[in-house]
């Protein structure tokens, strides 16, 4: 049995160069990589330190441009999950590759022109085609005749609205609701307006993934459970057959 070891990629890489040819990196071409990052660094204040630092400030800027960017909670219209103070991280990749926003979900989005000049975050309770009504009996809000029981995630004390709706959610928006109810002024207050109260889909900056700050209030979210029964919408934007609101009854969501 040949017991010579074989030589391994380690071992090639090792063997000094032939005559003639330079080690990797002594060539024109390296001695050219070396020259361009040597000269970058002579022209930065600071040197490499400044280099490495405004490399980090790149990285920095392309991941809050593209997959996540922080944000301050301003209000308390989505206590208490997220409270005044509260620095969030908005997974903004959550809706870029074929998903959309889905009942329950947390988002932040530019309310320009439709509820205001700036970025606001609530929960999303209706997606295109939904029928959302407030309210039932017992005075929950029900989507596609399916009663939604909302106490995990309501702000204690809060009722579901003080103000009766019944809207078709066209496709390509989403009806929002803050949890604080009681302090919150979302998709019910803006029916009259451009856009009756509904974002664009379009208009979502992203998913609000995890509470970042302060640390003791360090958080992952997750989407409620409280949505999972409710039914998908028919094309004209009311339940289907088999949810219909007589056959719905009082079933929780």
């Amino acid at each position: 049995m040949d017991t010579e070891a074989q030589p391994t990629e380690r071992d090639r890489s090792s063997r000094p160069a032939p005559p003639g040819h330079p080690p990797d990196g002594e060539g024109p071409e390296g001695r050219s990589r070396f020259a361009l990052a040597a000269r970058i660094t002579d022209l930065l204040p600071g040197g490499r330190v400044s280099l490495t630092l405004l490399i980090c400030l790149v990285l920095l800027l392309l991941l809050n441009t593209f997959v996540a960017q922080p944000f301050q909670i301003p209000s308390g219209s989505m206590e208490n999950g997220l409270r005044i103070g509260d620095r969030v991280l908005v997974n903004k990749l959550a809706y870029r590759f074929g998903a959309a926003p889905r009942r329950g979900d947390v988002v932040v989005f530019d309310g320009t022109g439709y509820f205001g000049d700036a970025d606001y975050v609530k929960r999303v309770v209706g997606v295109g085609g939904d029928h959302v009504v407030c309210c039932d009996q017992e005075g929950r809000i029900r989507v596609n005749g399916r009663s939604v029981d909302e106490s995990t995630f309501l702000y204690p004390g809060d009722s579901p609205s003080t103000v009766p709706f019944d809207v078709v959610v066209p496709d390509g928006t989403l009806f929002v609701l803050g949890d604080h109810r009681s302090d919150s002024r979302d998709s019910r207050d803006h029916l009259g307006s451009p856009g009756g109260g509904m974002i664009p889909v379009h208009e979502v900056v992203g998913r609000v993934d995890w509470i970042v700050w302060p640390t003791a209030h360090l958080t992952r979210l997750h989407r409620p459970d409280a949505y999972a029964r409710v039914p998908a919408a028919t094309s004209s934007g009311g339940p289907t057959p088999a949810a219909s609101p007589g056959a719905a009854g009082g079933a929780h969501g």
